[in-house]
């Protein structure tokens, strides 16, 4: 054989070879193709939602979580066309409701399909319109949350049934952990009294069984109106002669009023306890919760020394 018969041969190779390259190549574009539609498209409203679908879900979920900025305040946010998108294309919608997220009710009605599912924790959890909208901070709303997740996912994916179970025990048992120190703290602070400039860690404190001063402060800003000259100056009488253990305070949302009593805490040798209301970036909502669990006993357990 010479050397042009050796090359043409070699040509006729390459050639057969380039279309097995192509054609493999092909097929795992179509095989990454239905396996990214073979996964359970999910919309949650707020980040912690998110993160519980995706640790019930695993691989078989693609999770877009609308609110996910903790240093964004959620209260200012406003939904726009690529929420809308992602809407329309889910077949799991979770959401809080009782009025913290009502943009959603707008968004699912403008992004109709029959083809979806939702979840409202408010209303599993027999919460509605002006009751405390922070759900997430109440022991009983993510157990809740998550058995409705799991069976959802079971009802969209029969065969992977058993994945989906097996996550929903290992979510469940992962609460323990915050439940113990919850009932940790309420053997031994029940009773004491501490304050607020919002209600969002509200139901945690009344799960540990404080007694939560300045009500009526808390609700005016959450409600964005300003409190009465006699709300603001009990509030300052207990912090100025500290009346109360520690200040809990939002993180994500301190306006001129709330950084006031920030700072006459801080002068007053009061603890104060930031919170906030999405969940931080590179933590899970277990870790989140009792991370601030465990700040909130080291605050207790200070008394402003």
């Amino acid at each position: 054989m010479n050397t042009i018969e050796s090359f043409e041969g070699i040509a006729r190779h390459a050639r057969k070879l380039s279309k097995f390259v192509v054609a493999g190549a092909t097929a795992l574009v179509f095989a990454g193709t239905a396996l990214a539609q073979a996964r359970i498209p999910v919309v949650a409203a707020e980040n912690f939602y998110g993160d519980v679908v995706k640790q019930l879900g695993g691989g078989h979920v693609d999770v877009t979580s609308i609110l996910s900025n903790p240093d964004q305040d959620p209260h200012l946010f406003e939904a726009s066309p690529k929420t809308a998108r992602a809407l329309q294309h889910a077949s799991l919608v979770v959401y809080n409701g009782a009025d913290y997220d009502p943009w959603m009710d707008k968004l699912l009605a403008a992004t109709k399909t029959e083809k979806r599912t939702t979840i409202v924790a408010a209303s599993l959890v027999g919460k509605k319109s002006g009751d405390n909208p922070h759900l997430w901070y109440d022991p009983a709303t993510m157990p809740a949350v998550a058995r409705a997740v799991g069976a959802s996912l079971v009802t969209a994916d029969p065969p992977h049934k058993a994945d989906y179970d097996a996550n929903l025990a290992k979510f469940l048992d992962s609460l323990k952990p915050i439940d113990n120190k919850v009932a940790a703290l309420r053997q031994r602070y029940k009773g004491v009294p501490v304050t607020a400039t919002e209600p969002v860690f509200g139901y945690m404190a009344d799960a540990i069984g404080f007694e939560m001063r300045n009500p009526r402060f808390q609700l005016a800003v959450i409600n964005d109106t300003e409190p009465s000259a006699s709300d603001i100056a009990a509030f300052e009488r207990d912090l100025r002669n500290k009346r109360v253990r520690v200040l809990i305070y939002n993180s994500q949302a301190t306006g001129a009023l709330s950084k006031r009593m920030l700072k006459l805490a801080q002068s007053s040798g009061v603890p104060r306890v930031s919170v906030t209301e999405t969940q931080p970036a590179g933590k899970t909502f277990q870790q989140w919760m009792l991370g601030q669990l465990e700040a909130l006993a080291v605050a207790l357990e200070s008394k402003g020394q």
